[in-house]
């Protein structure tokens, strides 16, 4: 391996307590020089192999990075880690996933036949999310991994459950799941402590028995102290219950490590890996009967895997702001870009004094701004742009407003190939 190589792997499993210790190295969101190099040099392969944009650029390299922090953390049992399908369904990533011999959650019908297209077998298959009974039914197997969300939602998939031995779970709406904006307010997931002992009735005189318990958070958990009340709950809902599950579904939550928030916090300030494994090891100690913590970080694993690539078509000033107008943006690509920043550098590095700059997309939205940071006053029309950590959930909220979907392309190894070709603005109106 060369050196650069071996820089860039090393930067991309350093956690972020290392991070820490080489500030003076790292760019203001975090990320080493060899990790930056690493992104423009296959934005280059991409581009001298005819890439076209606004296009993605994901790889599996951040992704092996990010589960070898995970895998290496000690949670007091053997963990389990499943695929966030609905934050990065990618049939690349899917395939390379299913390679590692590791599992996919699913919460949704299109993803539960994307999987099944990727080859992943029922038992590596977990079915999460409300409102099943919509879809669920009808791709029943025996042994179906399945986490009931409401007692709706149980009895309308009882007889499925019941003919084909689906092993199940509860998800438990914790105190710790609220609406992120209004705090004051719980999520719309899971059951009730009340609802959740019918459902073991219910399901007793099925002859199921519970063998997962899960609780979700939210997405970028800022403290590890969240886990541990919900795990609490868990807990006292077992003994309740009379339960001895034989899994913990903790579901996902820990932040992007290389993300701020749009007051420039950085999102993972209140959490480490350490603290969440402390806090998950001493939690299981409750749970004896618990053979496996599962896990579905989905965030964590894929945000740094990918980059947005935009290239510059106009340049304006007014009122002490530089506007680069570019092919790609906030409302086509990158909705995330509403309450988090990103790192957003040009691919050609220098460039000279910096200026207050807004970057836009194309499409006729003042809405449609992907970025506002100093930016060098070199940048000219035709230079491209890349947009950092849009491994997670921007290909799933890609609109088509007045354009097609970008094209993608994926890296793995030393391999680099476009996966998905651009569409067709008229296409996407037929």
């Amino acid at each position: 391996m060369s050196s650069v190589a071996t820089q860039t792997a090393a930067a991309l499993s350093r956690g972020t307590a290392d991070l820490g210790k080489t500030a003076a190295k790292v760019s203001a969101f975090g990320y080493p020089p060899a990790v930056i190099a690493f992104w423009r040099t296959q934005v280059r392969r991409a581009l001298k192999g005819g890439a076209a944009t606004p296009f993605y650029l994901f790889s599996a390299q951040p992704v092996a990075a990010a589960m070898a922090q995970l895998t290496a953390l000690d949670l007091g049992r053997p963990a389990v880690h499943w695929l966030s399908t609905k934050t990065q369904p990618l049939p690349a990533l899917l395939l390379w996933w299913r390679n590692q011999g590791r599992p996919a959650e699913v919460v949704s019908e299109a993803e539960f036949r994307l999987v099944q297209a990727a080859g992943f077998t029922t038992d590596s298959i977990l079915v999460n999310g409300p409102a099943k009974q919509r879809w669920l039914g009808p791709f029943s197997s025996p042994g179906l991994r399945v986490n009931f969300d409401s007692l709706r939602e149980l009895d309308s998939l009882l007889p499925w459950a019941k003919r084909d031995r689906w092993r199940v779970g509860l998800r438990l709406c914790t105190a710790e799941e609220f609406d992120p904006e209004s705090p004051q307010f719980p999520t719309q997931f899971g059951l009730t402590p009340s609802e959740a002992l019918l459902a073991v009735r219910r399901l007793k005189r099925a002859g199921l028995p519970v063998e997962t318990l899960h609780f979700h958070l939210r997405t970028q958990v800022a403290s590890a102290d969240c886990y541990r009340r919900a795990l609490d709950e868990l807990a006292a809902f077992a003994n309740a219950a009379g339960l001895s599950p034989r899994h913990l579904d903790i579901g996902g939550g820990l932040p992007s490590r290389n993300a701020l928030s749009r007051g420039g916090k950085r999102l993972d300030a209140g959490i480490s890996m350490a603290a969440f494994a402390l806090t998950v090891r001493q939690a299981v100690k409750q749970f004896p009967s618990v053979e496996e913590v599962w896990l579905e970080n989905g965030r964590f694993v894929s945000a740094g895997s990918g980059v947005l690539v935009v290239r510059v078509l106009d340049v304006k000033e007014r009122r002490g702001l530089r506007q680069l107008i570019c092919d790609g943006g906030r409302t086509l690509n990158a909705l995330v870009s509403v309450w988090e920043q990103h790192e957003l550098l040009p691919l050609r590095a220098g460039g000279g004094p910096e200026v207050l700059t807004a970057v836009h997309g194309p499409t006729c939205m003042a809405f449609d701004q992907l970025a506002r940071k100093p930016l060098a006053r070199s940048i000219r029309p035709g230079q491209p742009l890349l947009w950092f950590d849009a491994g997670a959930y921007h290909l799933p909220w890609e609109t088509r407003f007045s354009h097609g979907l970008a094209e993608v392309w994926w890296h793995e190894d030393s391999r680099l190939a476009r996966v998905r070709a651009a569409e067709s603005p008229m296409l996407s109106a037929a």
